[in-house]
């Protein structure tokens, strides 16, 4: 595990100003070293704090992509890419000096094939607006992970969020990449078919790679039919640990339910005060089925009857499109909702995942670990998946409150690991998580991880200092 304060001592590699020269002739006004354009790229929303990168390169082709690469391998400095900075374990922050790559101007659509399901994107296309270029032909793509992040960074990342119990990750959601190298060379991997057994399956490979095998300049993905009935539902509980119970059994029947997000009276309250809502400050489930009229009744009449077995209230039901954009736009906000609950203060934020039959347990610890160390925190969760995160609310500027942080991230996440779980269900590695990632995986599969990056990576120059140390 890495600690805030341990991260200013990475080794940084400047930019000499041959390269700053050689990008100039390249990119022309197309590359800042403006302060703050700099700073803008060199932070997220994890609460770490790390110089800026040297240079910014805004990119709009794969071959910009290409020369910006090869120029700094020539030079032996690192390269981040950059989609909207909405990553929360320091994914983007330049640890080793080194040029970010914007690839917001790479934002088009380039192929809808509807007949087939599947679309072809640049990397900087967010997901809402992916939404509307496809709903005209009754499709979506349903990985949500709540910001409006860039298809390329969530595939980067391994992203997924509150659709996830139902449609999956981007793991499953990804057919195929467009990818530069780190020599700048530009290799295409998988296919639009639906199933490949033709050798290395180098897709997976580098979705969840979080840009140290390669920048990811076009992606192709999976859509789905819009739902021909779509109803979400709030179900208020007395405790956590109810509308916990609920979750598991409704899984474990096999109910095919889209959403299932967990709030804790914390989170609410806070949701309420952000969003001016008015929902009644107890645990709640927020649920949406998806399916025909009738198939949509039948799931919500069988959860409703699991939520009343553990004191679980009648739904309250949001029909129409505009509820129930309400009601999820406020629990997407629910990480800002925290923040403003607390003026000045800063988020560390967990990420757990562990099997659906351990999830009772999982969380039952996290909570009463939390209300006895005194921070003021707030529990939201994919509980469907058995994802759920407990963000502690902090004082930077205070050292003890960042170690009790700290020391309830490290239980939480051996916990999970202990009950056959993960350290991150979808934020990923980044720098947070580092020692996790030997603890839950072994120090022989990580150095089988660094051979594949030397390997693919010689001068360790794509995104250096994240997943793992060389």
């Amino acid at each position: 595990m890495n600690a805030p304060h341990e991260l200013t001592s990475a080794v940084r590699r400047p930019a000499p100003e041959s390269l700053h020269k050689a990008l100039s002739e390249r990119f022309g006004d197309r590359v800042s070293r403006a302060q703050a354009v700099r700073d803008q790229h060199g932070r997220d929303e994890s609460p770490f704090e790390v110089a800026p990168p040297d240079a910014v390169v805004f990119c709009e082709s794969t071959a910009d992509v290409a020369a910006a690469v090869e120029l700094a391998a020539q030079h032996d400095v690192p390269v981040i890419p950059f989609g909207v900075g909405s990553s929360l374990e320091g994914h983007l922050l330049a640890v080793q000096g080194g040029i970010s790559l914007d690839l917001g101007r790479m934002n088009e659509v380039l192929r809808i094939n509807p007949e087939d399901l599947t679309v072809t994107v640049q990397p900087g296309v967010t997901r809402k607006q992916l939404n509307e270029a496809v709903k005209h032909l009754g499709l979506f793509f349903p990985i949500d992970p709540g910001a409006d992040a860039t298809l390329g960074g969530m595939a980067a990342t391994r992203a997924s969020g509150t659709n996830a119990v139902r449609y999956g990750t981007m793991r499953e959601n990804v057919l195929a990449l467009e990818v530069v190298t780190a020599s700048g060379d530009v290799i295409r991997t998988g296919t639009r078919a639906k199933k490949s057994s033709a050798g290395y399956d180098l897709t997976r490979l580098m979705v969840g790679s979080e840009g140290t095998l390669g920048v990811i300049t076009e992606v192709t993905l999976k859509l789905y039919p819009l739902p021909e009935a779509i109803s979400a539902a709030i179900c208020h509980f007395p405790t956590v640990a109810a509308a916990v119970d609920t979750t598991i059994e409704m899984i474990q029947l096999g109910v095919p339910i889209a959403r299932v997000e967990l709030l804790d009276a914390n989170a609410v309250r806070a949701v309420n005060k952000h969003e001016k809502l008015s929902l009644r400050e107890t645990p709640m489930l927020l649920m949406e089925f998806h399916g025909s009229d009738s198939g949509v009744k039948e799931q919500a009449a069988v959860v409703q009857g699991l939520a009343h077995e553990h004191g679980g209230e009648d739904f309250e039901w949001a029909t129409t499109p505009e509820e129930r954009t309400r009601l999820w736009t406020a629990r997407h906000r629910a990480y800002f909702a925290g923040m403003a609950a607390r003026p000045g203060c800063r988020t560390v934020t967990t990420d757990a995942c562990v099997p659906i039959s351990r999830l009772a347990e999982a969380i039952g610890e996290s909570v009463r670990e939390a209300d006895d160390s005194g921070l003021s925190y707030y529990i939201v969760g994919h509980v469907g998946d058995g994802n759920y995160h407990v963000a502690y609310l902090i004082d930077p500027k205070d050292p003890t409150q960042w170690e009790t942080a700290e020391r309830l991230n490290l239980q939480l996440v051996r916990r999970a690991l202990r009950l056959e779980g993960t350290c991150t269900g979808e934020h990923g590695v980044g720098l947070h998580k580092q020692g996790f990632l030997v603890e839950e995986t072994g120090e022989a599969s990580v150095e089988m991880m660094r051979t594949l990056k030397r390997a693919l990576d010689p001068k360790n120059i794509l995104n250096p200092g994240k997943i793992f140390t060389l």
